[in-house]
């Protein structure tokens, strides 16, 4: 082994070894959705940090003796974001005509900007990198970090965060609510790398029995409480049976016939066909109906000959949460992205307007200088959407209020906020055909599944080409359709689930488990300074 990692680390110079460590960061995505390979993940962990260890061979003083450990972290972060978000160009596709030219932009400009996240991250941790044990929990402690920063940064964009490689299954994905996505990021580094312990000379090897004990503890109570933790929750038939019933509408609209003028009537019937289908298997008749984003092909309410055509579709108190356009003003000065709630007189009873909004997508930053060059929002909105000013919940009826998430919405745990008693379910609608079948609508299920688990609250979610499902409190799948099936999904709305803390694990856990960490990083330095010097 050790000759092994001297041939991958230390004699591999130029662009064999950058090939070697963006390979390293590509790899760990086969632990994502769709593949959930969990190993992958100690395989390219340990990889970085012999790579870092590596990178400190250099005559350089100052600043510049970091640029090795830099160099290597973003050509890992690279690796990673490159085979993990390439399908985000499959949106420019919709419109090639007008946004083909973006697509090396989207494919690997924004690899290449988010992996300055992964470069600082390893230049941080060189300057406290240690012996053997150590220097894994310093690339932890670093990398956790800049995972946080990521979710803020420019509005953030914390998708793929690192924890989710741990989280593949309802099993594994309990321990959130003791950590929180944050600390499950620095979780997922401590024990994806601890195998480099078993590589390299004496002081790399510093604490391995110690490091793989620890991890290995660490992935037994990971799995252990999860576990318990299951078997605590009531089952899955056993759940809401008194609740309301849902249904969730799969229409899959292909992108680019969403907003073609002589489709629209087609698609707004398509979506009243499937809502007003009976039940199968003589279930009951659903409560409420849940449509996708901008499933209604017009801007409402507007249009008042859908909300009338609504109203007529739906039962006597039935309920429709559609996603749809919001024109504001008599000269629809503005647009948000909405979900409406109509009843069956087809009256607009609440609405939830989007709060994080999708830059470029729905929106344009500097958007002065950027339209004076030329530059438009993918979104085919005039002037793109507005941003609503405060998420606030969606008052169904007086048994059922929603927290309303709007496509990737969903992947920002932090901003959720405590729902306390106040709400019954997340509901998040979306559209994600823009990406085809590609990893993309995998991911972004998997994320708004584990806010589910954080907040202790089922998920309805509806997508315009799947994946639509409705999700337990614990993550667990009741019913769903498969991307790009066509159809409707009848189920109760399950119970919410209480969790390990009063509120849902957030930022103070997070930077108590950094603290310990870096207690226990100092600890470790200092007695081995006292033992060898």
């Amino acid at each position: 082994m050790s000759s092994l990692y001297l041939r991958l680390t230390e004699n591999l110079t130029g662009w064999r070894r950058a090939l070697l460590t963006i390979l390293a960061g590509a790899s760990v995505t086969l632990a994502l959705p769709p593949f959930d390979f969990l190993p992958a993940g100690f395989i390219g962990f340990p990889l970085l940090v012999l790579l870092i260890d590596s990178s400190g061979t250099t005559t350089a003083t100052g600043w510049k003796r970091l640029l090795p450990a830099f160099r290597t972290g973003w050509l890992f972060g690279f690796g990673y974001f490159l085979a993990g978000l390439w399908w985000i160009g499959m949106a420019l596709l919709v419109d090639a005509e007008n946004f083909a030219w973006a697509l090396p932009f989207a494919i690997l400009g924004l690899p290449a900007f988010l992996a300055f996240f992964f470069a600082f991250a390893a230049a941080f941790a060189r300057i406290f990198w240690g012996a053997g044990l150590i220097r894994i929990l310093v690339l932890a402690i670093a990398l956790g970090v800049t995972e946080w920063l990521r979710a803020f940064i420019l509005t953030g964009f914390p998708w793929n965060a690192l924890g989710y490689m741990l989280m593949p299954t309802p099993l594994l994905m309990q321990s959130v609510t003791i950590t929180g996505l944050y600390g499950m990021n620095i979780l997922a580094v401590v024990i994806f790398a601890m195998p480099a312990l078993l590589f390299g000379n004496k002081r790399q090897r510093y604490g391995w029995r110690s490091g793989l004990i620890a991890a290995s503890a660490l992935l037994i109570a990971h799995t252990g409480y999860g576990a318990w933790r299951l078997q605590q929750a009531p089952a899955l038939s056993e759940q809401g049976a008194d609740a309301p019933v849902i249904r969730l509408v799969q229409a899959s609209i292909a992108q680019d016939a969403k907003w073609d003028n002589q489709l629209r009537r087609a698609i707004f019937d398509k979506h009243l066909d499937l809502s007003t289908r009976p039940p199968a298997n003589g279930e009951p008749v659903p409560d409420v109906i849940i449509w996708p984003e901008t499933s209604v092909p017009y801007v409402l309410p507007q249009v008042e000959e859908a909300l009338s055509a609504i109203g007529k579709a739906l039962q006597p108190n039935q309920m429709l949460l559609a996603g749809a356009v919001r024109g504001e003003g008599e000269d629809l000065s503005a647009y948000y992205n909405s979900i409406f709630a109509v009843n069956a007189a087809g009256q607009v009873t609440a609405t939830a307007d989007k709060v994080h909004l999708v830059p470029f997508g729905e929106y344009l930053p500097l958007e002065g200088l950027l339209r004076s060059v030329g530059m438009q929002e993918v979104v085919e909105l005039p002037g793109g959407f507005t941003a609503a000013p405060a998420r606030h919940a969606l008052t169904v009826s007086p048994s059922l209020t929603l927290l309303p998430l709007i496509c990737y919405e969903a992947i920002f745990p932090s901003e959720l906020g405590y729902q306390g008693k106040s709400v019954d379910a997340i509901i998040n609608i979306t559209n994600d055909a823009w990406y085809g079948n590609t990893p993309g609508p995998y991911q972004h299920f998997r994320q708004a599944q584990l806010r589910a688990v954080e907040q202790g609250l089922p998920l309805l979610r509806a997508a315009n080409n799947g994946i639509s499902a409705i999700t337990d409190s614990y993550g667990r799948i009741t019913k769903h359709l498969n991307l790009n099936e066509v159809g409707f999904i009848d189920g109760r709305l399950p119970p919410k689930a209480t969790g390990f803390w009063r509120k849902p694990a957030g930022e103070t856990q997070f930077f108590t488990l950094l603290f310990i960490l870096l207690v226990i990083s100092c600890g470790l330095h200092a007695i081995r300074t006292e033992r060898f010097g």
